[in-house]
């Protein structure tokens, strides 16, 4: 339900700016109320650091060395902007919340048109959403009667931003050999197509040969089940030690299933007829590419938040680039996927932001008699936040980049 906002007549007197955020404020806890969709997770970490903050503020130190006075948010901002615009480093989230705490109850209701003033005092800055009293008069704006109708809880800016990566929350995906090969597949068509697209109907299977079995695909308490198509399971490897780290299967599309796979027994009951397999009945819901017999089905997986806390791993983390998303793609720029060779197990988590480096290059002293070679050391070549974890590897975007990423550079803490 949208919220409505309305000033009445009572607005025909002066306002000040700080009735105003308040006013503000109150919306932005409605809204949180009201939306639990967006009512995304804040962890302890985050609520402490930014406690501490509200408490003191933050050293001028460590505002970014162009900070402005004041930034009212537009559309199309994101919080990890924001605090690029105010902070020397954007993944210090928390204490961009912080410096803001009385006025922002949950980070996450941040909307346009809001003005963030930064105030400084004692060596220290804080943000609001007031001008600092300079001990005159207080500034005033007069706001006319008017109903204005706006849905706040779609309207919140996300920290990052979530179109570089929206497909990939419901593509790719990510499984182990053994999960690939014994998949259901796609076994046959109706008049015998070969291409499938959406609105077609076709038949699958999920019990195959001697090996270990796939429960049949079945219908459980008359609700259909969606599955994804894939095809093409690409081994994925350590650019060091060769390890197949897992699977990235081909997303082609999706299909439901509407008919239950079943066995009918042999006609002359004697056994030397084979039972009769009939196999499962899918209908095809949407399709990135034309499917075929040989596609394989994987269940469709929860839906994951699509929105994000960027900030630094709590633990050292080290590793490199493993691949760069997209078809005769060698180097990935600013707003590309690149998956890492990182994963659940080793403590990476959507959010994690970590620094891309420029990989060492080896030189020969030529000061130096002898002629050594030298390895110069990497440099930061950019940033890049995790999105979407699996046991051995993760997916990141690229937010900041100073050279092109390749597979095999490596990545640090930021």
């Amino acid at each position: 339900m949208p919220l409505q906002t309305s000033l009445s007549a009572a607005s025909t007197h002066p306002l000040s700016l700080r009735p105003l955020a308040c006013a503000i404020t109150v919306l932005a806890a409605l809204a949180a109320s009201g939306a639990s969709a967006q009512n995304f997770p804040i962890t302890p970490g985050q609520r402490a650091t930014a406690d501490q903050v509200a408490q003191a503020g933050v050293p001028l130190s460590e505002l970014a060395p162009n900070a402005p006075d004041s930034y009212t948010i537009q559309r199309g901002d994101t919080l990890w902007a924001i605090s690029g615009i105010f902070l020397k480093t954007p993944w210090r989230w928390p204490e961009l919340w912080g410096m803001n705490r009385q006025d922002i109850q949950n980070p996450h209701r941040i909307y346009p048109g809001q003005v963030l003033y930064l105030i400084k005092s004692g060596g220290r800055a804080i943000l609001s959403t007031s001008p600092a009293s300079g001990g005159g008069d207080v500034s005033t704006v007069r706001v006319s009667p008017r109903t204005r109708y706006e849905s706040l809880g779609d309207s919140a800016i996300p920290p990052v931003s979530l179109q570089a990566i929206e497909s990939f929350l419901t593509e790719p995906m990510i499984v182990d050999e053994a999960t690939f090969a014994r998949a259901p597949r796609i076994v046959a068509t109706q008049e015998n197509r070969v291409l499938l697209t959406r609105g077609d109907r076709a038949y699958a299977r999920a019990l195959y040969g001697d090996g270990p079995q796939n429960e049949p695909l079945r219908i459980v308490d008359g609700k259909s089940i969606d599955y994804r198509v894939f095809r093409n399971a690409t081994p994925l490897r350590d650019p060091t030690t060769t390890e197949i780290l897992g699977y990235e299967a081909q997303y082609v599309g999706k299909a439901q299933l509407v008919g239950s796979e079943t066995q009918r027994p042999a006609a002359d009951g004697n056994g030397k007829t084979p039972a009769e397999i009939v196999p499962a009945t899918i209908d095809i819901l949407a399709a990135k590419e034309e499917m075929r017999v040989g596609d394989r089905l994987l269940p469709e997986p929860e839906r994951e938040f699509t929105n994000y806390v960027p900030r630094a791993p709590e633990t050292p983390q080290s590793g490199q680039i493993v691949s760069v998303y997209g078809n005769a793609v060698r180097y990935a720029a600013q707003n590309q996927v690149v998956t890492i060779n990182r994963g659940r197990v080793h403590g990476i988590e959507r959010g994690h932001v970590l620094a891309l480096q420029r990989e060492s290059s080896l030189i020969t002293d030529t000061t130096d008699q002898t002629r050594p070679q030298l390895r110069l050391p990497g440099e930061r070549n950019g940033l890049m936040m995790v999105f979407r974890t699996f046991d051995k590897v993760s997916y990141a975007l690229v937010l900041q980049i100073t050279d092109g990423v390749k597979v095999g550079d490596r990545f640090v803490n930021p």
